[in-house]
């Protein structure tokens, strides 16, 4: 199981949204690049980054300081954030990012996001962003009018490379994750998860961990806990390399 530090872009500064509402923002670091940095050493496999300008106005806003990002670092990126095009995608990964997250094109345009996937095989997920049962678009600002079992078997058919699961409740509210939700996915979904919203504390992780175990659960997203220091990302990835060592 992986551990992936967030990384939240808003003008050009490093941020976290509480339910992912613009109007509850909080700013973290004026420097997303040195936090880049930071992760790494403190022993993070990948990184997970958001461009919320692009996820709210579905256009690349930050795409030089993602690039930037890409190459202080040599561990893989993650990226999601208002990639709703070919040549935005493209992009992206010329600039160095390893994984696309893809929302609202996934959702909204099945035949556009089928093209990306054919592009860019095995490297094209999506973003499963769910409120009260049902998923949101552009931003988590539109009900898109389908729910997780709605479109899961679309999304496996087309070849999706992975998952990315997110309470929207929970997320940036020091809850704890939905379990018993990333579970009955992980449980059910041939294609791999990833859960966010709501990881605040190593509980969240161990818990997720042992969810990994007997369903195909890939990795846990955090923002805010490690920011505000309820989750240490050095410990969080010492103790699933651990657990991985005693697996193998």
């Amino acid at each position: 199981m992986i551990f992936f530090p967030a990384i939240d872009i808003k003008g050009g500064l490093c941020v976290r949204l509480t339910q992912g509402r613009a109007d509850k923002e909080t700013v973290f670091a004026k420097d997303p690049v040195a936090m880049a940095r930071h992760w790494q050493s403190q022993g993070a496999q990948w990184l997970h980054i958001v461009d919320l300008d692009g996820a709210f106005e579905g256009l690349p806003a930050n795409r030089d300081l993602i690039q930037a990002i890409c190459q202080s670092v040599s561990i893989p990126v993650q990226l999601g954030g208002g990639i709703r095009d070919m040549e935005t995608a493209g992009a992206y990964m010329e600039a160095g990012v390893r994984r696309l997250i893809i929302g609202t094109l996934a959702l909204e345009d099945p035949d556009g996001y089928q093209a990306l996937i054919k592009a860019f095989p095995g490297r094209i997920g999506v973003s499963l962003d769910a409120e009260n049962g049902r998923l949101k678009s552009k931003g988590w600002v539109t009900d898109s009018g389908y729910t997780v079992d709605d479109v899961l078997p679309r999304l496996t058919e087309q070849g999706t490379a992975f998952l990315v699961y997110t309470d929207i409740s929970r997320d940036g509210t020091g809850k704890g994750v939905n379990l018993s939700a990333v579970a009955a996915l992980a449980e059910k979904s041939r294609i791999p998860v990833i859960a966010a919203g709501g990881v605040h504390t190593m509980q969240d992780i161990q818990n997720l961990y042992q969810v990994s175990l007997r369903a195909n659960l890939e990795g846990a997203i955090s923002g805010r806990a490690i920011y505000e220091g309820t989750l240490d990302t050095a410990e969080a990835v010492r103790w699933l390399k651990e657990r991985a060592k005693q697996s193998a």
